[in-house]
């Protein structure tokens, strides 16, 4: 959709200059505005219309159940869907009473601006009503970064050709009317009126609506407050019920008149904070919000992104539409989970619905490598809130018969969401994938006593996990069977490469890190048999090789099944999930996503080079990207066995997911992984980075048509730049750090804080490009392209 004329390309926001009405619910997800608490969709200040009203708090959801045909052992019994609460962003006008409605009436001007640098969402808007009045509107919202609670709005506006009776209604709505569900799974499953109200209050231009939901027992504060701004003849009153609250500002302006309001609203929720609780709670907040002031709070908004995008930012010369997309992707991705503090971070961040909000793998395994390496507390925060569900992946292994924690495949407050065994609750690789952020962000930070008070306990109960679902084999290597890797249209398999490598580093790391913490090991009972067996493991895993194809199977004996007919598979036929059944898929040679190359990605020492290029090749050929997951790790494998031009083709894949729509569900919010997935292309994919047992190492190469790359990690309470060109890289830290060791192409470099350390990039040879299946590669992206 950015390639419509009205979102120009500019390097620091997203841009639109007209609305289209038919691409409303996809916009409402690209202009979201989060801090990782508080979430709200792009939509009109009016409300109306809208593709899909969404206001969300990260945690809140509501229990619904899950039917099955057929009673199961093992499958749980509710699921849990995100619920869209209370809704403050409302601000609704009547000019002369006529109300402000783009479908009626004349749009003269229409122009949103979302702010990176400012964590703003700016609407200006000029309209005539249809009995011929014109206004101009000037509104700014934003979620704040610095006051988790809180979210500002400003509400500018003056007739421009005659005097006007103005009235503006600002309100706090709960259990507004959603749209109708669709057949995709990927959507949400809608609760209708799922907040019971326990108080309504106003006064003045201030009020508050408490409710509960019926089933989680969930309980949320709504309280907003106004400073309001005109003509002597100005007038104020309020209004409440049950399940909305209203502050009606009336005036006459004239032409150069202004009526100006600031509304700030403070949100919170708890299971266990009593009704009065959290009605002190969110006038404490409104309190300090006021006393900051305005300004004050865009000045400290704009303070927390020139800090973070000092460490993040990611620069790209020669590419504007690209680096427009970066700096989005980053956005988003720090909205995420900035200000998450111990909840999860959903796999659509809080811009959307879609999934029920649930959290998946995607978190560890694609978000947590840019929050670890650019908001490394952010990080942090995340997993400790999969420590916090521990008691609960315990209760599950147990469930399924097994020891140690089995965390959910989705899930929001920890409990297992996912009704379906094949695809869902058999994907263990879950718990390597957590185990695995663990090991990475203690790698990176060097915190100690993380790993100790955190970490460790997640990886012990991992391993524990590991070393109860596998098992020796007569050739005493080690197996585990029946377990659905990423790839979900292969399910159910034995012995799934990534499964075994990531499991293998599981075990490892967490006899290592018992090793370390001898003390908080014993608290967990852990015996120096039990970490030798789990290195036993690790040391014995079994990893299938096909002799006659020369490649690694995605799962034990995969190269032997039948070939999907992707000549017969029409374009309208994806994704396949949506027009075929699962058995068909499951027993054939196609991937849904990056599964095998994910694992050389991932665990890149546990194959050879020509290993990896064989592989890559092999899988090309059968890989159909049903899953926004995929283009970002075929990007990153791409460009290290020789194909920087589809590397590149499926950077810009990753990075215009929702600018392009691509997935065609951008309306049920933005594929955060995939946002994700653009630093970990650019920076592990173009600028080589690997992390080789805590030394980074860098392969830089970079695709004809980028003329320059740079982007910053964090590491060790030190902040590297790299900057690349066609033939060199320059590496250094800020003044007054170090030292750091990394490596070039192998050869080993010490940094410190003075003058940078540049070295010459080894011509890379360019290798014939394998083929996709028909009408499955990547679209061609041209550099260098821009829209005004």
């Amino acid at each position: 959709m950015i390639k419509h004329p009205s979102f120009r390309v500019e390097p620091w926001a997203l841009h639109e200059t007209e609305l289209q009405l038919e691409l409303l619910a996809q916009s409402e997800s690209l202009f979201a505005l989060s801090n990782g608490h508080i979430g709200l969709r792009g939509n009109l200040d009016e409300g109306e219309p809208h593709g899909l009203p969404g206001t969300y708090l990260n945690g809140f959801h509501e229990l619904r159940p899950l039917p099955y045909a057929e009673s199961q052992h093992g499958a749980p019994e509710s699921s849990q869907t995100i619920v869209n609460v209370t809704n403050a962003k409302l601000i609704r006008l009547l000019v002369d009473d006529e109300p402000f409605d783009v479908r009626y009436g004349e749009l003269r001007v229409h122009d949103r601006v979302l702010d990176f640098r400012a964590g703003t969402l700016t609407r200006t808007a000029e309209w005539t009503s249809p009995a011929g009045r014109t206004v101009r509107v000037v509104s700014k919202r934003f979620v704040s970064l610095t006051h988790r609670a809180i979210i500002g709005i400003s509400y500018q506006l003056e007739p421009l050709d005659g005097p006007a009776n103005i009235v503006v209604q600002s309100e706090l709505v709960a259990n507004e009317q959603l749209p109708l569900l669709t057949d995709d799974p990927r959507t949400a499953g809608a609760i209708e009126s799922a907040l019971v109200s326990e108080e309504h209050q106003s006064r003045g231009a201030a009020a508050v609506l408490i409710h509960r939901t019926r089933r989680s027992g969930l309980r949320i504060a709504a309280a907003m407050d106004h400073i309001i701004h005109g003509t002597p003849k100005m007038g104020i009153a309020s209004e409440v019920s049950p399940d909305s609250a209203r502050v009606v500002v009336t005036d006459v302006l004239a032409p150069g008149q202004q009526l100006r309001l600031f509304k700030l609203v403070a949100y919170g929720w708890s299971l266990e904070r009593s009704l009065p609780a959290m009605r002190d709670q969110v006038a404490a907040a409104l309190a300090a919000a006021g006393q900051t002031g305005w300004e004050g709070l865009l000045a400290d908004q704009q303070k927390y992104l020139e800090d973070f995008w000092a460490r993040a930012d990611v620069e790209i010369g020669g590419d504007s539409e690209l680096q427009q997309a970066v700096r989005f992707a980053l956005f988003h991705v720090l909205q995420a989970g900035a200000r998450a503090e111990r909840r999860a971070i959903p796999a659509k961040g809080l811009t959307g619905s879609g999934y029920d909000g649930h959290s998946f793998w995607d978190t560890e395994t694609f978000v947590l490598p840019v929050l670890t390496n650019t908001v490394p507390t952010a990080a942090a925060d995340c997993l400790k809130w999969r420590h916090s569900t521990i008691a609960t992946a315990l209760k599950r292994a147990r469930e399924l018969g097994l020891s140690g924690a089995a965390f959910p495949w989705r899930t929001i407050q920890g409990e297992e969401c996912s009704g379906y065994w094949p695809a869902g609750i058999a994907a263990f690789h879950i718990n390597a994938d957590i185990a695995d952020a663990v090991i990475r962000y203690v790698g990176a930070t060097g915190e100690e006593a993380f790993e100790r008070d955190f970490g460790l306990e997640i990886l012990v109960e991992t391993a524990r996990l590991w070393r109860s679902l596998g098992h020796h084999d007569l050739q005493g290597r080690f197996r585990i069977d029946g377990v659905t890797g990423p790839d979900e249209y292969s399910a159910v398999a034995d012995n799934n490469i990534y499964t075994n490598l990531m499991a293998a580093r599981n075990l490892r790391g967490a006899a290592d890190g018992c090793q370390r913490h001898q003390d908080k090991a014993r608290e967990l009972s852990v015996t120096p048999e039990e970490m030798a067996d789990w290195r036993a493991a690790a040391d014995r895993m079994f990893i299938p090789y096909d002799q006659r194809l020369r490649v690694h199977p995605q799962a034990e004996s995969f190269t032997e099944h039948e070939m999907w007919d992707f000549a017969a598979t029409g374009p309208d036929r994806y994704p396949l999930m949506l027009h075929f059944p699962y058995f068909d898929l499951y027993r054939k040679q196609v991937v849904k996503q990056a599964d095998l190359v994910l694992a050389m990605q991932l665990c890149c020492s546990a194959f050879t080079s020509e290993q990896k290029a064989r592989n890559f090749d092999y899988y090309e050929r059968i890989t159909v990207r049903d899953s926004s997951l995929s283009a970002c790790t075929q990007a990153v494998m791409a460009a290290e066995v020789g194909h920087l031009r589809l590397a590149l083709d499926y950077a810009a894949e990753a990075a215009l997911m929702d600018l392009q729509d691509l997935e065609h569900n951008t309306r049920d919010g933005l594929h955060i992984a995939s946002l994700a997935g653009t630093w970990i292309a650019l920076v592990n994919g173009f600028g080589g980075m690997r992390d080789n047992g805590g030394v980074l190492s860098f392969a830089p190469r970079l695709p004809d048509g980028l003329a320059s790359l740079a982007f910053s990690i964090v590491r060790r309470k030190v902040c590297l730049r790299v900057e690349m060109s066609a033939k060199t890289a320059s590496y250094r830290l800020r003044p007054g750090q170090g030292p750091l060791e990394i490596i070039h192409y192998e050869e080993q470099l010490t940094l410190n804080g003075e003058s940078p350390v540049v070295r010459a990039i080894p011509e890379s040879q360019e290798r014939d490009e394998p083929s996709q299946p028909p009408g499955r590669a990547p679209r061609a992206h041209s550099p260098g392209r821009t829209r005004l």
